[in-house]
């Protein structure tokens, strides 16, 4: 055997032992949990900033929600395919609702299953010279939720991470409380800026499009509610929810105490009874 050819195949396995090893190590790091949950928590706040881009002005008093007059009947358009709502163009829908002068309501929820023959949309006040097509090509489904326009996501699947690891089979509230410091962030981040109300009107003030979108109250309680059930045996991650709701309350708007003050009720009980 030539002499070059061995250390080239000696020193060529060796290198491709230590790539192996290295590979192995960095997959290893990665499917931490802490990891992973900084990776979703990562992308939420970006898809939080770029769905809610205006900052709460504490200047100005909140609004009352706009009222929206429906008369007549609707047109409903049905699903034709089973499928996630991903995303919807809103500008898109605001122009055709503009250009046939009515009103369009988008029936489900960024996130949520429509199955086919589900109702889709609905045109009130005219629209009959809007394609069912056309308004169909203006949504977007796939077989599972993104956080394209749904930050909601983030939050849940760092509460069923939390949810997992404080199931009798696993039993790890560090773990829990690793979600629950992303969730800190995140809900901080959501409450301090304007959330949709839901309405989009033309360059005439208008209200052409009508959709559902979750509020701050939704959030709250999506980050809260399940954790606070399945924890609600340890400690550790009682306390920390409480500190997370009296960190909230400080650093947060007033318009947003309300909700956080009914969840640290439980919270606090909780930890008081526990440690007595």
């Amino acid at each position: 055997v030539p002499l070059l050819t061995g250390y080239l195949a000696a020193y060529g396995f060796l290198l491709n032992l230590a790539l192996f090893i290295y590979f192995i190590d960095q997959i290893g790091k990665i499917l931490r949990p802490s990891i992973v949950l900084q990776y979703v928590a990562l992308i939420g706040r970006k898809v939080i900033r770029s769905v809610y881009p205006r900052l709460l002005d504490e200047s100005h008093s909140a609004q009352p929600g706009q009222t929206t007059i429906i008369e007549g009947e609707a047109r409903t358009i049905v699903n034709d395919e089973d499928g996630v709502l991903l995303a919807f163009d809103l500008n898109g829908l605001v122009i055709l609702a503009e250009r046939s002068n009515c009103l369009i309501e988008l029936m489900p929820e960024v996130g949520d299953f429509v199955a086919a023959g589900d109702p889709l949309f609905r045109i009130f006040q005219g629209g009959e010279n809007i394609s069912e097509e056309s308004l169909r090509n203006s949504v977007a489904l796939g077989a599972e939720r993104t956080m394209e326009q749904d930050p909601m996501f983030a939050f849940r699947i760092i509460v069923d991470i939390a949810s997992k690891a404080l199931s009798p089979a696993i039993n790890d509230p560090t773990t829990a409380v690793l979600a629950i410091d992303q969730l800190h962030h995140l809900l901080r981040d959501v409450g301090r800026r304007y959330l949709a109300e839901g309405r989009e009107s033309d360059r005439g003030g208008q209200v052409r499009l009508l959709y559902r979108t979750p509020n701050w109250e939704d959030f709250v309680q999506l980050a809260v509610t399940e954790v606070r059930q399945y924890g609600r045996d340890s400690v550790q991650v009682m306390r920390r929810l409480r500190a997370m709701l009296e960190s909230l309350i400080a650093t947060l708007p007033d318009r947003r105490a309300a909700v956080l003050r009914n969840g640290i009720e439980f919270a606090g009980d909780f930890v008081q009874a526990s440690v007595s």
